[in-house]
């Protein structure tokens, strides 16, 4: 008997969560639990780490991810808006700037920003201490992403918006702030939460800048707790907190996605 196209679709659909189901049952038969608990879920250790992992550690990471959003973000748009001027070494500057930063790794910016830039101005310190420096180095690399962005959304705005606005007498600076610019971060605003999720993972690298205990995040938190306890339950904790910050984000993203397809 031949079977319908529908009714294959279904037997090899109950046979995927069948597959699926068993891989689970295997791997919980199979696995060890009492020694991951022992190992990656002591609650005294957990406990151990509260509340300095929020009140600190979480603290800093959440303001380490917005000084250097803030930061990419001002930058990204000043490079977006001069990798579309008519002037050409505005161009080239801004291509240059963001193939170099999207081609250096965020720690080798963070080390450069944090200890090159004392030896080169002996005689200033970035203001803000480690603050600064985060917001430099981690911003830096941010905003060369952020301005193809930015561009991209730009340019997805029809042309004639701008022709409009030229036509009603406005100056190509005010149509652009007035009309392009609102439009296209509209467009942009899911990716460039993403990008604040990339943040929020890349603060993790600020131990490279020698932190104190007030200025600590959360990777380092976790680490200091692992070498004092010698047990890998600080970084599931650690895990944990950033899953704090990033899965409402990504929320947030599907969420401006949905709604920006539904406009389309």
């Amino acid at each position: 008997m031949k079977l319908s196209r529908r009714r294959r679709q279904r037997i090899v659909r109950v046979a995927g969560y069948l597959v699926f189901v068993l891989v689970i049952l295997v791997v919980v038969a199979a696995a060890d639990w009492g020694r991951l608990s022992d190992a990656f879920f002591r609650g005294d250790v957990a406990r151990s780490m509260f509340p300095e992992a929020i009140t600190v550690a979480l603290r800093n990471t959440i303001i380490y991810t917005l000084l250097a959003f803030v930061f990419g973000l001002t930058l990204g748009l000043v490079l977006a808006l001069m990798r579309l001027s008519s002037i050409l070494p505005y161009r080239w500057a801004a291509t240059a700037y963001i193939e170099l930063f999207r081609g250096l790794p965020a720690l080798l910016v963070l080390f450069m920003v944090g200890y090159g830039i004392p030896l080169a101005f002996p005689d200033r310190e970035i203001p803000g201490g480690v603050y600064g420096s985060v917001t430099i180095g981690l911003g830096l690399t941010a905003a060369a992403y952020m301005a193809e962005t930015i561009r991209a959304g730009i340019q997805a705005v029809p042309k004639g918006q701008l022709e409009a606005a030229r036509t009603l007498g406005m100056s190509h600076t005010r149509a652009m702030v007035s009309i392009v610019l609102p439009q296209a971060f509209r467009i942009v605003i899911p990716p460039l939460t993403n990008e604040i999720i990339l943040l929020t993972k890349d603060t993790s690298l600020v131990y490279v800048l020698g932190v104190t205990p007030a200025t600590i995040e959360l990777t380092k938190f976790a680490g200091d707790t692992l070498n004092t306890r010698v047990n890998p339950t600080p970084l599931v904790v650690a895990g944990l907190l950033y899953l704090v910050i990033t899965l409402p984000l990504s929320q947030v993203v599907r969420a401006l996605e949905r709604r920006a397809g539904r406009e389309r």
